[in-house]
């Protein structure tokens, strides 16, 4: 199964739950991605997608709530998605999502 689609998430923040909505277009190779993440604080453009089996990996610059440049990896199973978001200062946090569809 493609690990392609759009995922509902939630990351656990020192903030809260932060709902977002992760868009991964895999590459016709289906080595890399491109694609947004898009949550209450605005959208961002996916940035170094790397696609390794059923494992993603990103990047994503944000603004707010400081800029930052957040790394991201998770691993899709199906149609759940199970990841980690390195924040600078702010340490690692676990992430979930879902596939829409």
């Amino acid at each position: 199964m493609s690990v392609g689609g759009v995922y509902d998430c939630i990351t656990k923040t020192p903030m809260g739950d932060q709902k977002g909505t992760l868009t991964v277009n895999p590459s016709d190779d289906g080595t890399s991605f491109t694609g947004t993440m898009v949550s209450s604080m605005g959208s961002t453009a996916v940035e170094d997608g790397k696609i390794d089996g059923n494992t993603i990996s990103w990047k994503n610059k944000i603004p707010l709530p400081m800029p930052m440049t957040l790394d991201c990896v998770a691993t899709i199973d199906g149609d759940k998605l199970d990841g980690q978001v390195k924040a600078g200062g702010f340490g690692t946090m676990p992430f979930t999502g879902q596939r829409q569809g």
